[in-house]
């Protein structure tokens, strides 16, 4: 077992807290994690904040103790680290994710603030109507089902990019007040054919609110299979099984 522990010296939420982490992989984390009993809001992308008064416990299950310093040279060199700004909530990391356009390892990260835009590649939106229904598009590149988006064209904001994108695949118009930050998706690409250029490393992702039902949508345009609103239930089903899931259900905690 590789798992490391700092000392609870990091204050927040009127208590003191520590970090534990795996130098080897995060099913070890999440296996350990839950040994101990910790709570899963507590994981922060590639590490647990572990209160003080459950830092014994660690400890005691075999977590060794060592310094922040050592912590994150031990991240960095097993590559399980997850680079975020300060104020946002790290969801995961998945390494060597496979696309059309060559792999990537991709982190995940909810967050109400944009991304810098000229680093922006790409953007999606999460598209629900006035009774919890989700707008769903399958994709033919991706040969699977997701939410509106894509890459940006030049002259494009991000967020006229998901705006655009959506029009196009699901013929909805929705208006900007509607749509709001909740976080993005850093690509690092892992081959020398992969398309992703490191200057623009992020997808921002968004969600917009309807206030209406069931507005008509349409079959899209011809990188779009097909376009359907789904019950919540139903876009679990078509999509809790996809890398970037943990942003859906950090956009919308009821989610399953």
């Amino acid at each position: 077992m590789t798992l490391f522990i700092d000392e609870p010296i990091w204050p927040a939420h009127g208590r003191h807290f520590a970090h534990l982490v795996s130098d080897t992989s995060y099913t070890e984390l999440h296996d350990f994690a839950r040994r101990v009993a910790l709570h899963p809001r507590s994981f922060d992308g590639d590490h647990y904040d572990v209160p003080d008064v459950r830092w014994g416990d660690a400890v005691a299950a075999g977590a060794t103790l060592t310094t922040g310093l050592d912590l994150a040279r031990r991240l960095n060199a097993s590559g399980l680290r997850l680079r975020k700004r300060k104020g946002d909530r790290g969801l995961v990391r998945h390494l060597a994710v496979p696309f059309p356009n060559g792999a990537s390892h991709v982190d995940l990260v909810a967050s109400s603030r944009p991304v810098p835009e000229a680093q922006v590649f790409a953007a999606m939106l999460f598209v629900r109507d006035a009774a919890g229904h989700f707008a769903a598009v399958h994709s033919v590149r991706r040969a699977e089902w997701g939410s509106p988006g894509g890459w940006r064209e030049p002259g494009e904001t991000p967020i006229e990019n998901a705006l655009r994108e959506t029009h196009e695949e699901t013929g909805l118009r929705v208006e900007q007040t509607r749509v709001s930050v909740v976080g993005y998706e850093r690509f690092t690409p892992v081959t020398d054919d992969n398309l992703i250029d490191p200057r623009r490393p992020f997808l921002q992702t968004y969600r917009a609110d309807l206030d209406i039902v069931l507005p008509p949508i349409t079959q899209g345009d011809d990188g779009v299979h097909e376009t359907r609103w789904v019950t919540p239930d139903e876009y679990t089903e078509l999509c809790s099984h996809l890398f970037w899931w943990p942003l859906a259900q950090a956009a919308f905690p009821d989610l399953r």
